[in-house]
């Protein structure tokens, strides 16, 4: 048997070069220093050489300009199937490394299988057909990526709407990241795609990302992307980070205060250094890409209590933009449930409906804790139960059924009425807004007693901001303790 594998190998090896020689349009050879020691008639002549014998110790490059097989021999592996350019024509060429018993790189040969592409019609044809297919899917994707929103979709006009608007303004014309800061529903994500539209990166991507909606052990592949084979079950092709998928555009990191404290350093590289390193690489890559992080949650405080780092905290407050509960923006509420309404008969088709004073006012009594996102809610619930082109309070009633007037979690309870004898008239009853006052008052201080006179505690613990208690303070002449 190893005599029959020998005879074999000493024949088929042989016989294996004749035919690609026989076959192919051109053979040359050449030794550990690119230098040709041998080249047949055929190629010599497509190359313009009268004489093989001319070619012979001489640089490969020198008689063929675009050759690869300096490459070949620096790597040791072989180009199976390549397009060379020379002259006006392009040929498809192969190249083999050729080693001694030890397997030392000793020489390399190459043939050119074809001097004119037609015969590779079929592979050319499927190879543009996958190639159109490829940028198309892409093109899809970008246009996915692009952003829905611009400035004119944050409608108010009150002084704390329009420095929103002038802060995201100066941010459009920096590349330094932004840190987006508000409640839950107050619009951060509209605001970074307005941000991203009107920079210099708004023709590329915008990849907006909920930190908190991915699982812990992905976070760091779906940020940073990971290589063929860097955990089971991952795509023989490795898997493309969100980082990657931003390059040259904008990234925004939603519920940045959820993300653990390990991949918070990489993120922090990935801002300094603008590279990546993908998981189970251990080369960096470059990336070009603007960051813009937003929270509802005290990141000082989480920095006190060790689940935030203060050095990206630092690296991405550069320009921290507050965006206003919807009870901070005074008589901004109508003018943007009149925008909610507009969106609502163009997305539904059905018709623009209005508001009338009343229903405009019972909006007003709403505390609105999911700010915009509940306004939309529940502006879109009326629409569906009423056929009225102007909604009134009564309609609201049914989608807001204390139409804002419960009270909020954790609040005193309301004494009951003290019973009188029949004969005499019952006492008058102060005015709402009187009434309204006295309870908020009670309440508001009640939360500073527990916090020990703390009003950023106090408003933790009623649920509203820091800046929303303080307005309230001022408006019923109290005052924090400290």
């Amino acid at each position: 048997m190893p005599d029959s594998v020998a005879l074999l190998r000493s024949r088929a090896i042989p016989s294996l070069f004749e035919a690609l020689e026989t076959q192919s349009e051109g053979t040359v050879a050449v030794d550990r220093d690119a230098r040709v020691v041998w080249i047949n008639a055929k190629y010599a002549r497509m190359l313009g050489i009268s004489d093989p014998a001319e070619a012979i110790g001489r640089e490969v490059e020198e008689i063929i300009p675009h050759s690869q097989m300096r490459q070949v021999l620096a790597t040791g592996q072989p180009i199976l199937l390549d397009l060379m350019l020379f002259g006006t024509q392009r040929l498809v060429v192969t190249r083999f490394p050729l080693t001694d018993d030890a397997g030392a790189v000793i020489g390399a040969v190459g043939f050119v299988l074809y001097d004119s592409l037609h015969r590779l019609k079929p592979l050319l044809a499927e190879l543009s057909r996958l190639e159109a297919e490829l940028a198309a899917t892409k093109r899809r994707l970008d246009e996915g990526r692009q952003p829905r929103y611009t400035l004119q979709s944050y409608v108010g006009d009150s002084p704390v709407c329009l420095e929103v608007k002038r802060k995201a303004r100066v941010a459009a014309r920096t590349d330094a990241p932004i840190l987006l800061l508000g409640e839950t529903g107050t619009g951060k994500e509209l605001i970074a795609q307005a941000i991203h539209g009107l920079s210099a990166r708004s023709g590329r991507c915008f990849v907006g990302v909920n930190v908190a909606a991915i699982p812990e052990t992905l976070l760091e592949a779906e940020f940073f992307g990971a290589v063929p084979g860097a955990y089971t079950g991952l795509d023989r092709r490795g898997r493309e980070g969100r980082f990657k998928t931003a390059d040259g555009g904008t990234l925004f990191l939603d519920e940045i205060g959820d993300m653990p404290l390990g991949l918070q350093a990489k993120l922090l590289r990935a801002l300094q250094e603008q590279e990546i390193e993908p998981l189970g690489s251990d080369r960096p890559v470059k990336v070009d890409v603007r960051v813009i992080a937003a929270t509802n949650v005290d990141l000082e405080r989480r920095i006190r209590d060790g689940r935030f780092r203060s050095d990206l905290y630092y690296r991405l407050n550069v320009l921290p933009i507050r965006l206003p509960a919807l009870a901070e923006m005074a008589g901004g509420l109508e003018a943007i449930a009149e925008s909610i309404l507009q969106e609502i008969a163009a997305r539904t088709g059905q018709p623009l409906r209005g508001l009338t004073p009343e229903a405009v006012e019972a909006l007003g009594r709403h505390r609105w804790p999911g700010n915009v996102r509940e306004l939309r809610n529940v502006l879109e619930r009326t629409c569906l139960l009423t056929d009225n082109r102007r909604l009134t309070a009564a309609d609201l009633h049914e989608a807001l059924p204390d139409s804002g007037e419960a009270e909020p979690a954790g609040a005193l309870p309301i004494p009951a009425p003290v019973p009188v004898r029949a004969e005499q008239p019952p006492p008058p009853l102060p005015g709402y807004d009187e009434a309204f006052d006295e309870f908020e008052r009670a309440l508001l201080g009640r939360a500073l007693a527990g916090s020990g006179g703390r009003a950023t505690e106090a408003a933790r613990a009623l649920g509203i901001s820091r800046a929303a208690f303080y307005k309230k303070l001022a408006r019923l002449g109290m005052r924090a303790g400290r």
